[in-house]
Order: C-alpha cells, then sequence, then structure tokens
C-alpha cells in the first residue's frame, strides 16, 4: 500500500490571503501527519492566528505527543494566550504506524468523509451507507467545538484502520458551506460518491473535482477561505520505496 495525499487551497474573494493553513510533519515513530487550521474570521489576522494554531500542534506532534492530546495542548496554549476571546478550528488527519491506524482529530464543525471501495455487503453496520457498487461511505461528524474559546475543549477522535481503497476527505467551512448563500448548498458525499465510482480515482482527481464544484456553486467569488484535504489509500508501484512531494504556488 501506499498514500496519496492532495491538497486544495483558495481564499476568500477580495482578500490577499488565506486565513486557513495546512501542515504536514513525518512522526517520529512512523507515519505521517497533516494539520488544518481556520482561524477566526478572514484575512491577515485569521492567518496569524491559524499559523500560531498550526505551529504548536506540528511541534507536539513532532515531539511524539499523541494527536488527543496535542489537540488538547494547542487549545490550551491559545486560550490561555488569547483569554478565550479568540476561536480556531484545528484538525488533524494522521497515518500512525505503530497502530497501523489513520486517526482523526477533530475540532470544527465540518464533518470528515470516510470511503472505503470495494467492500463486501455482509460487512454492513447501521452507521455505514452501501450501494450496489460496494462503496463504503461514513460520515464522521459527531459534534466538535473549536478551539480557544471553552475551557474544557477537548477533540472528538475517530480511528479506522488502514485499509486499502480507502479515501478521506477533510475540508474547511468554506468548502463546506458553499453554495448556501445562494440557495444551492454542496452535495459533498454525493460528489464523492460519484467521483469514487469513476474509472481510475485519485487523491488529486477527487480534489480537483471538489474545488471545481465548490467555485462553481460560489459562482467563482468564494465567501470564505476554502482548503479541501484528500486522503488515498492505494496499492503501491512493484520495487519503488520513494516518497515524493509536489507543489504549485502560484505567486
Amino acid at each position: 500500500m501506499e498514500v496519496q495525499v492532495a491538497v486544495a487551497k483558495v481564499q476568500k474573494y477580495a482578500t490577499s490571503e488565506s486565513g486557513d493553513t495546512i501542515e504536514m510533519i513525518e512522526r517520529p515513530h512512523g507515519g505521517i501527519s497533516f494539520v488544518m487550521a481556520d482561524g477566526q474570521r478572514s484575512g491577515r489576522g485569521a492567518k496569524v492566528i491559524s499559523n500560531m494554531v498550526a505551529r504548536k500542534a506540528i511541534s507536539l506532534l513532532a515531539e511524539g505527543v499523541r494527536d488527543g492530546a496535542a489537540a488538547r495542548a494547542t487549545h490550551d496554549y491559545l486560550y490561555t494566550l488569547r483569554g478565550g476571546k479568540v476561536q480556531s478550528t484545528l484538525d488533524i488527519l494522521s497515518i500512525d504506524l505503530v497502530s497501523r491506524t489513520v486517526v482523526i482529530s477533530r475540532n470544527s464543525v465540518c464533518p470528515v468523509i470516510f470511503t472505503r471501495l470495494g467492500i463486501n455487503h455482509s460487512e454492513n453496520t447501521p452507521d455505514v451507507l452501501l450501494d450496489s457498487l460496494k462503496t463504503e461511505m461514513q460520515l464522521l461528524d459527531e459534534p466538535s467545538q473549536p478551539i480557544g474559546v471553552y475551557p474544557l475543549t477537548k477533540p472528538v477522535i475517530d480511528e479506522l484502520p488502514l485499509t486499502m481503497g480507502s479515501y478521506l476527505v477533510l475540508i474547511s467551512d468554506g468548502a463546506w458551506t458553499a453554495g448556501q448563500r445562494f440557495g444551492n448548498p454542496l452535495d459533498l458525499p454525493g460528489l464523492v460518491h460519484t467521483y469514487l465510482n469513476e474509472p481510475n480515482p485519485s487523491a488529486q482527481g477527487l480534489t480537483d473535482t471538489i474545488l471545481q464544484q465548490v467555485l462553481k456553486l460560489e459562482r467563482g467569488y468564494p465567501g470564505d477561505d476554502v482548503t479541501i484535504l484528500v486522503l488515498a489509500i492505494v496499492p503501491r508501484q512493484p520495487d519503488d520505496e520513494a516518497r515524493r512531494l509536489a507543489v504549485r504556488f502560484p505567486i
């Protein structure tokens, strides 16, 4: 197996900078973590907050602190520093090679979509949706609070096995609420389902598909900062042990 990750970001229309921050760190005991933070409001002020939050969480993860503890400590840091007057969302998505699981830590109103391709109908459970194409889709949407405002805030943690054909979609609220102001909200589960039943789905392809639909529903003028992260667990090419990272950063 190999993990493929794709990220796309666009800022709110008429702002010079996105208030969302996303960072990556290799875990000291094996694996990789992605941190997504969305600072209060938008623009430069939001960027300062999300940068601060992401840096704190990344530094803790780099020291071997577990995801849930890192999220709580980051909340305590922001709450103490800003006196409970500034909030930020914080999502941590990790491939943990010690537990051989995918760990999702959420302090955000936005759900995470988990999809697994090619499973057997006998695996059905009450909280899992299956269709005739044997695609499992699960919405990880247990209510959670942003960090920085309420003193006892803690993350919602989900842990899933590392399984071939798994796709996880993590988004900021600019994507989740796309189209609502025009009365045509984004159907993210439906969009993900449709794309993953096309030939040769990929993390990059799904990210681009979601971004295109978000911009279409926002009529080309996003009303909030948009960040989309897709993680896919797919077959590895034989005899290819290289890790690769590609970035496109318009200036």
